[in-house]
């Protein structure tokens, strides 16, 4: 069974709310009964409810990277307050008497059992195209990027001092037929663009000032250029899966993710793009409101303790589905992957897993942190400037670094590493996550000197400088974040 906490629990739980009832039914004494089996991989009880029966509920760990929560009440919730409750009454130390394993439970086992059996049988067997269907797919995506060509030349023709309210929310609506084009990735590009010239609830600003266009022409040239590298390099990707006798996906880039390619878990272990035995750290987190995309996405910002590179996990909850899908939330624990499946990516490629133990971070656990962060900033500007030079290259990479102290010069931050090159702190242009460097001046001083900061770097276009954003700073004992 998985070193099981609070932090362990919060991250079960679907969404803040399941968490604080789960809570209340352990403070309102709701279970009358809490048992656990004799080898510990299975806790059950019973919970008042509101009908005349209590509720079964149950987490069975049999498969400790994969629990599974069961309860007998209609709530659609996986788990449910029951079960999240049941968790937290064995957190706070509630007495679990030992008892045998219900006999339903364990038709449940040997079912799960035979489940898994037959989809590692599937896994095993060579997987089947209908290549008609998908040829006709491509094709379908060719046409679309046609269409994404002439929007982006009609917003170039408009020009950027030209574009209205009324064009954009035009623009926009023609851009949904790049997802019935099978192009959700280059929807979202476009969108990107028009968002530049929207207020902070994603609307069209009818009274947009001038001056806060100019501030966003040089991101907008740049998005412009994104969005014909991404017609070029879409058309030059899909012909070539044409001609390929398996059609299969792009893996040496991030190309088919621009066009929005759904990766399966399968289809990246085929490519070979797992590692196996992978250990994992949090070092940021943060949730955002996409508006022009109407979803959330919660995004983590992990080091592998192995490698020391630092990747990203991304959940995707479009507005019509925030009931369906678990939130993702800030973890504190060593994450112990046995297949860690690693996107097509650069810098800081995305991640993805299925099923995982947890361990309490230890004191060698910072210290990897701090063996693998990067000492010279020289080295680090060079490589950022040379990554991000390519138009569908993450424009704001995340590094850990090495500093040797941190201050203010006139009205800004600044950190030097030990050989007094400087990077200087920003927050502007990088709204997905919540203000930080004003909390610097906040930190105690020892946090200031020779320690590990975790930061994502933005190249101000107008200057023509890099400059960072602090996520969050390492010790031999503790991480402290700077953002949620």
């Amino acid at each position: 069974m998985p070193a099981i906490d609070e932090a362990f629990v919060d991250s079960e739980a679907p969404n803040p709310d399941a968490m604080k009832n789960g809570r209340s039914l352990v403070l309102k004494g709701s279970f009358t009964q809490l048992h656990q089996s004799e080898d510990g991989s299975l806790l059950f009880g019973e919970c008042k409810g509101s009908g005349k029966t209590p509720y079964q509920c149950s987490s069975d760990f049999m498969n400790p990277a994969k629990p599974v929560h069961r309860c007998s009440c209609p709530s659609r919730q996986f788990p449910c307050k029951h079960s999240l409750g049941l968790l937290y009454a064995f957190v706070q130390g509630k007495n679990f008497t030992i008892a045998d394993v219900p006999e339903e439970i364990s038709a449940k086992r040997e079912k799960a059992e035979v489940r898994a059996e037959k989809k590692k049988e599937q896994e095993a067997k060579p997987k089947t195209v209908n290549k008609s269907s998908l040829a006709k797919k491509i094709k379908s995506q060719q046409s679309g990027l046609d269409l994404l060509e002439t929007l982006t030349h009609d917003l170039v023709r408009l020009g950027m001092g030209s574009l209205s309210a009324k064009t954009a929310r035009q623009i926009e609506e023609q851009a949904k037929q790049l997802g019935n084009s099978y192009l959700p990735g280059a929807q979202a590009a476009l969108h990107a663009y028009t968002k530049l010239f929207s207020n902070d609830l994603g609307k069209f600003d009818t009274d947009l000032s001038s001056s806060k266009r100019e501030l966003v022409y040089s991101e907008a040239l740049d998005q412009l250029g994104r969005l014909y590298s991404l017609i070029k390099q879409g058309r030059s990707y899909l012909s070539a899966r044409l001609e390929d006798p398996e059609m299969a996906p792009e893996t040496g880039s991030a190309i088919a993710a621009w066009l929005g390619h759904n990766w399966q878990l399968r289809e990246l272990k085929e490519a070979g793009l797992v590692e196996y035995k992978a250990e994992m750290i949090q070092l940021a987190f943060n949730s955002y409101d996409d508006v022009a995309r109407k979803e959330l996405v919660d995004t983590g910002i992990w080091m592998n303790l192995g490698s020391g590179k630092i990747q990203l996990t991304q959940n995707y909850r479009p507005y019509k589905a925030l009931n369906y899908i678990k939130s993702e939330d800030s973890f504190f624990q060593v994450v112990q992957v046995d297949e860690l499946c690693i996107y097509p990516g650069d810098v800081n490629p995305r991640i993805r897993w299925d099923g995982m133990l947890s361990r309490p971070v230890e004191a060698a656990d910072y210290k990897k942190i701090q063996q693998h962060a990067r000492q010279d900033f020289n080295t680090v500007i060079k490589e950022v400037k040379n990554a991000i030079k390519a138009p569908l290259a993450d424009k704001h990479p995340v590094y850990a670094l090495q500093f040797k102290q941190i201050g203010q010069v006139d009205d800004e931050f600044v950190m030097e590493d030990t050989q007094n090159n400087r990077l200087v702190f920003t927050d502007q242009g990088m709204t997905e996550e919540p203000a930080s460097c004003y909390l610097l001046s906040l930190l105690p001083a020892h946090l200031l000197k020779n320690q590990v900061i975790v930061c994502r770097f933005r190249h101000d276009l107008d200057t023509r400088q890099l400059r960072v954003k602090p996520l969050g700073i390492v010790t031999d004992e503790q991480i402290v974040r700077l953002t949620l």
